[in-house]
C-alpha cells in the first residue's frame, strides 16, 4: 500500500532525484568511467550487512553510509587534493543515496529494517 504523500515528504523525494541528477551530471561533465559508476552504484548497501549482527548495528552502519555527511566530506578532500578518482567515488556514492531517498529509502530507526524516516517501506 502507497503512504500517504504529504508536502515534505515529496519535497524530501525531489531533493533526493535533485541530488541524483546532479551527480550523475557532475559525474559524466568530470569524465567519470561510466562502467565504474554502475559497477559502484550500489556498494553502499553493503552496509546492511551489519543486519546479521543486529538491527541496532544495522541501522547504525545503513545510516552511516546513507548520510550526505561521508560522501560530501570525500568530495571536499578530492577536490582539495586535485584527485579525480576521490570525486569520482564521492559523486556515485552522493548520488546512490539521492537514488534511494528519489524512491523512498530512507535512515533507519532500530526497530526494523523497514522503518525508514521517509515511509515503512
Amino acid at each position: 500500500m502507497f503512504a500517504r504523500l504529504s508536502l515534505p515528504r515529496l519535497l524530501l523525494h525531489l531533493e533526493g532525484l535533485f541530488v541524483f541528477a546532479a551527480a550523475i551530471v557532475a559525474f559524466a561533465h568530470l569524465g567519470g568511467n561510466g562502467w565504474l559508476f554502475a559497477a559502484l552504484l550500489l556498494v553502499t548497501d553493503l552496509s546492511a550487512l551489519g543486519y546479521l549482527v543486529n538491527k541496532e548495528v544495522g541501522s547504525v552502519m545503513y545510516n552511516v553510509a546513507h548520510t550526505y555527511t561521508g560522501p560530501g566530506v570525500l568530495l571536499a578532500a578530492g577536490l582539495a587534493t586535485q584527485q579525480p578518482l576521490v570525486v569520482h567515488i564521492a559523486l556515485m556514492w552522493l548520488a546512490h543515496i539521492g537514488m534511494d531517498r528519489t524512491v523512498g529509502y530512507g535512515l533507519k530507526y532500530p526497530s526494523a529494517f523497514k522503518d525508514t524516516h521517509l515511509q515503512r517501506v
